[in-house]
């Protein structure tokens, strides 16, 4: 281009510096215009440009207008209002309700639901409470907090956010770097053809005359600049990865946008990546002679002082349900076995079948059906007795999340096979798998093998995505061809991870796939605008039928379509 515009001028003061010092010579035909209309066309695709990229980064930018600027801490014996900037690891941070949370931090005291749609995209407040993990630039709703500060500055969830888009934005992806190398043989070719046009015109077409070789000249290397080639692939990828992180899919770097799209296989960790991560009381059987909420009741009394998973969660569904908590004494904890606990003067056994059989109770026949049905359906059941005597069954399981279903049918309706992959044993697998709607299952896998389960489906040809949020799942990540970190996890799975899904929800794997899908088919199209006309413009060019203005705006015209269709990505519908 610089060349092209370059000719142009020289050759137009040259032409008027011969016209001046000669008197009564024709006028000469200039090309000053060419050179000044080329290069504004140019300036408006880089406009176009500019714009495309402003658009990319403007929801980070909100996000980032979003943080809070002041803090209150607890400073001299006496609260004050300081910059977030100044705020210091470890110090207490005071949240009224309604304000921003400034730091990235741990709840010491109070309790509240904190607006954290900016950070995930999930519109529902998420509660907290003392020990939970609480992120700047969140909203506190309806309670005060005392924040402890773990993480300020760029060390905040919401700056790394940033960090990672940025870096994927301006990461290069295999097809570019394909663009690259054909742009390192298209410029010299270009260039060859334009010197044999100027040789065969100022030889043979126009022999001896400079301007007329030099007019298709110029126009072969302004139709022919390669300036929407060099943006093909750069803006998808900018439009691509931002319209995802708007959906909270953090692509890593742009050729993890590239390679999501040739996955095969999606492997599927179960506990708090289809499941919800935390069991929930599901089942209250009782016995003949008693009645649901009183089996609750005595259940949940005996459990209330436990800090066992099992025994919170029936504590918490008789808290939902409305149950009464009765007077507890002499709690005891069996290993392996249960609790035991006097409740309301009544001595209350709940655990296993063993737990039974040890104290003499011998079960019927209808209990131990029902039994192996709610842990064939991937339930923990809990026997209770009271006085000795078998009173009901309590059943607790790890719930399916709401949106996990409806996630894998979109994955297997895009042709990828779903694995899940789990340390569970084999039934509760086979149970949740049922419930999801997955055929394939690999249970009872230990954490150091699971990375040698991808490794075995790599090894049968299959491009494979592994999904995990725990630290157990960190080598099978990295194992993977593409690992997505659900971002609810733990930080060393995320930062194993390829793609990091900040919603917790299933479907923006099928998101993240859709996006690198519909980004690369975006970038082809984009490489075809980029060609086309330099392809059908350079003959024409050399038979001298091409005004060289003409050729700049063809060639601006190629920018602008590739610009515009890459803008396309932003407008993308995801889940």
């Amino acid at each position: 281009m610089a060349m092209g515009t370059s000719a142009a001028y020289f050759y137009s003061v040259y032409l008027g510096w011969q016209w001046w010092s000669s008197p009564g010579a024709e006028r000469p035909v200039l090309y000053f215009e060419a050179s000044a209309v080329i290069i504004t066309l140019i300036l408006l695709g880089k406009l176009f440009e500019a714009r495309a990229k402003g658009r990319t980064s403007q929801a980070i930018q909100k996000l980032l207008d979003m943080r809070a600027a002041t803090a209150v801490v607890y400073r001299g014996g006496e609260e004050v209002e300081i910059p977030v900037e100044d705020v210091q690891v470890g110090e207490i941070v005071y949240v009224k309700p309604g304000e921003k949370i400034p730091v990235d931090g741990e709840v010491t005291e109070g309790s509240s639901s904190i607006d954290e749609s900016m950070l995930t995209g999930e519109s529902m407040p998420v509660d907290k409470s003392e020990g939970s993990e609480v992120y700047g630039a969140t909203v506190n709703k309806n309670g005060a907090l005392q924040v402890k500060a773990s993480r300020i500055g760029s060390g905040t969830a919401l700056s790394q956010i940033v960090k990672v888009v940025e870096e994927a934005q301006s990461s290069k992806a295999d097809v570019q770097r394909l663009a690259d190398r054909v742009s390192s043989v298209f410029v010299p070719t270009v260039i060859g053809i334009a010197l044999l046009t100027f040789l065969i015109w100022i030889l043979f077409i126009t022999p001896g005359s400079l301007g007329g070789a030099l007019i298709p000249t110029i126009s072969i290397l302004v139709i022919a600049c390669p300036c929407a080639l060099g943006l093909a692939t750069p803006t998808s990828i900018m439009a691509g990865s931002g319209r995802a992180a708007e959906a909270g899919i953090l692509f890593k770097g742009g050729e993890y946008l590239e390679n999501t799209k040739s996955i095969e296989t999606v492997v599927l960790d179960k506990t708090g990546t289809v499941t919800k991560g935390e069991p929930e009381l599901t089942d209250v059987i009782p016995a003949q002679g008693w009645s649901s909420d009183d089996l609750l009741s005595y259940a949940a009394s005996a459990e209330k002082d436990s800090e066992h998973p099992l025994a919170r969660a029936v504590v918490q569904g008789a808290q939902s349900r409305s149950a009464a908590f009765l007077e507890t004494a002499d709690t005891e904890a069996v290993p392996g076995r249960g609790i035991q606990a006097v409740v309301d003067h009544r001595s209350v056994s709940i655990g296993t079948k063993r737990m039974m059989e040890d104290m003499g109770l011998e079960m019927e026949e209808n209990v131990q059906e029902t039994m192996h049905r709610l842990e064939s359906d991937g339930k923990t059941a809990m026997l209770m007795a009271v006085d000795g005597a078998y009173a009901g069954m309590i059943a607790v399981a790890d719930t399916v999340k709401e949106t996990s279903q409806g996630a894998v049918q979109r994955l297997q309706q895009a042709g990828l096979d779903v694995v899940l992959l789990t340390g569970d044993n084999q039934r509760t697998a086979d149970a949740i798998a049922a419930q999801v709607g997955i055929d394939r299952v690999i249970a009872g896998v230990l954490p150091d093998q699971k990375s040698v389960e991808i490794q075995k489906l790599q090894q049968e040809g299959r491009k494979t995505a592994m999904v995990g949020d725990g630290l157990n799942d960190a080598p099978a990540l990295a194992a993977a061809d593409i690992g997505m970190a659900v971002g609810t996890g733990t930080d060393v799975a995320i930062e194993a991870a390829d793609i990091t899904l900040m919603r917790g929800d299933l479907n923006s794997v099928a998101d993240a796939v859709l996006m690198s899908r519909t980004t690369m088919r975006n970038i082809k199209q984009n490489l075809f605008f980029a060609f086309i006309y330099n392809t059908l413009g350079i003959p024409i060019a050399a038979a001298g039928l091409l005004a060289p203005w003409v050729a700049g705006a063809a060639m601006a015209f190629s920018s602008v379509s590739v610009v515009l269709n890459a803008l396309r990505l932003q407008k993308m519908k995801l889940s």
